[in-house]
């Protein structure tokens, strides 16, 4: 998991030592059968506190690559 979350943050602009970083954190709070919508909300939470820039790349990705709406980002924090 960690390799993808790294990736994903690289695409989002993060460098890669954030990206790195990014994934080892996402490594060390996950558990076997995390829903995937908890992973993503806590790697969004990650790119957002590093740069909110970051976290609009991946957002803008989800919506025109993964056709993700609003519904995608219920459960997120308000920026």
């Amino acid at each position: 998991m960690r390799e993808k979350v790294t990736v994903s943050a690289l695409k989002s602009g993060a460098p890669p030592q954030e990206a790195r970083a990014i994934g080892e954190a996402i490594e060390r709070v996950a558990y076997d059968g995390m829903p995937s919508g908890e992973i993503r909300r806590r790697v969004l939470e990650q790119l957002r506190d590093r740069n909110p820039e970051w976290e609009e790349n991946w957002l803008m990705y989800d919506r025109a690559v993964k056709k993700r709406g609003a519904e995608a980002a219920v459960g997120l924090p308000a920026r």
